[in-house]
């Protein structure tokens, strides 16, 4: 058959392909995502999978498959290993993504660094070998294990892994790359899509795990199709503001692993550090005797922790009141601040309320409404929460406190970090309360603010 070339639009964000263009795309309903592309028909190119990677074996009964040899592969990075569920799978494809600057490369390579035996091939496609030899310096480690490859063309990747049969390979990053079987600029939607599909086979045939390095779009999301996500057996992705110094890793997709772990680093000079007790390190670092502040024993994931919230409560300037908050939903601000002026008579309305989540951490667990009521209200009175106090509680809109869950590790990691006293709802019990803390129940906003602000 005779070959062909055709131009069709391809959704950025989902991957749909249409013959013509469209405002709005008729598969996932983005608007302006589509793109044009020039495509090759008449043919199967050679680098398409025809077939499930690895399908050379012969069909067998799942109860013969052996699972009996180690099939993952310890990274020396406890916070990395622990997020993958116990270390690296043979044969997976991980993708980490992250904005600009926030730490991606410096991980990808401070793992073959600090992994001594174990053999990587560190592709990279965006910087210069002796770039990469600098930064390796910087970083410190072991780099005798660590090849270093300055290409993008992905037929020439995989033949010199086939040749190097490392036991690790990193690409740094998947945008930059391409295939000959496609005349799309790297970085296209399908180019995307086809070099991971390579990449995908090549991991399961050889058993060989590939990081994949990626970008993400302006809107937060990884750039390329959705479809790159659905290949891939693992997604993790770096959040945490670039100008502060923690970063969250926090998994979205894991086929080996729970999807409800977070991984915390502190960016240094010497790359990236494991924080192992994020909780020392985000609770109140300031002279004691503060309005304004309340700590949160807070569960992230399967990890509690405890944070420090930060309200600045003053009138109003300009006429109309401002809130603002950083690390925090806004809208759920506002509806904490109408839950207070409606159920418990505090006015307001008039002043403006600025509420801050420390060390730059975004923050979505409920049990926080209970710590930003308390700080909101520390500020209005100009009255300081005793630093030995944390709360965890849900503020429902009739100002009642709900329980949380797992209330019980939340009590554990408080006492453990030397407070004495921690208010929770008055519904449903902990699991366990330990000695040396007390817990205070409350069933609404109401007799919270009695217990606590007793002596204004």
């Amino acid at each position: 058959m005779a070959l062909k070339q055709k131009t069709v639009w391809v959704c950025t964000s989902c991957g749909a392909e249409s013959v013509k263009w469209m405002g709005r795309c008729p598969s996932c309903g983005e608007w302006n995502t589509m793109v044009e592309e020039k495509v090759i028909t008449g043919k199967s190119p050679s680098g398409r999978m025809n077939a499930v990677p690895g399908s050379s074996h012969r069909p067998m009964p799942l109860s013969e498959v052996d699972t009996t040899q180690d099939s993952r592969i310890s990274l020396n990075n406890a916070e990395v290993d622990r997020i993958l569920g116990g270390g690296i799978v043979e044969g997976s494809l991980v993708l980490i993504g992250g904005e600009p600057g926030i730490g991606k490369s410096t991980l990808s390579l401070q793992i073959p660094l600090h992994c001594k035996g174990l053999k990587t091939l560190y592709v990279t496609g965006e910087e210069s070998v002796r770039q990469v030899k600098l930064r390796s310096v910087r970083l410190g480690g072991d780099d005798s294990g660590c090849i270093i490859y300055s290409e993008t063309l992905m037929e020439n990747i995989l033949e010199e892994a086939k040749k190097a049969a490392p036991d690790l390979m990193i690409v740094d990053s998947v945008q930059t790359v391409w295939t000959q079987t496609l005349e799309a600029s790297p970085g296209s939607v399908s180019q995307i899509r086809e070099c991971a599909a390579l990449l995908l086979r090549f991991a399961k045939e050889t058993g060989i795990p590939v990081i994949l390095i990626g970008h993400i779009t302006k809107e937060g999301s990884i750039a390329g199709p959705k479809v790159l996500e659905h290949i891939v057996d693992v997604v993790l992705q770096f959040e945490g503001d670039n100008r502060g110094t923690y970063r969250l890793l926090r998994s979205i997709k894991n086929r080996f692993g729970s999807t409800s772990e977070l991984a915390v680093f502190e960016m240094t000079g010497r790359g990236l550090r494991e924080v192992s007790n994020p909780s020392e390190m985000l609770i109140p670092m300031h002279e004691k005797g503060l309005s304004g502040v309340a700590v949160s024993a807070m569960i992230d994931g399967t990890r509690p922790f405890l944070i420090e919230v930060q309200a600045l409560v003053s009138s109003a300037a300009y006429g109309t009141p401002q809130r603002s908050a950083t690390g925090f939903d806004v809208r759920r601000l506002n509806m904490l601040l109408a839950v207070l002026e409606k159920r418990a008579g505090f006015r307001l309305g008039v002043k403006d309320v600025f509420l801050n989540m420390a060390g730059g951490l975004r923050v979505n667990d409920p049990a926080c409404d209970l710590a930003v009521i308390c700080a909101v209200l520390s500020s209005n009175f100009d009255f300081a929460i005793p630093s030995d106090v944390c709360f965890a509680g849900e503020v429902g809109l009739s100002g009642e406190i709900r329980p949380v869950s797992q209330t019980g590790r939340r009590i554990i990691e408080a006492q453990r970090l030397g407070f004495r006293k921690i208010y929770i709802s008055s519904f449903g019990s902990p699991d366990e309360v330990p000695d040396g803390i007390e817990v205070v129940r409350t069933p609404d906003v109401t007799a919270l603010c009695r217990s606590l602000f007793a002596k204004q």
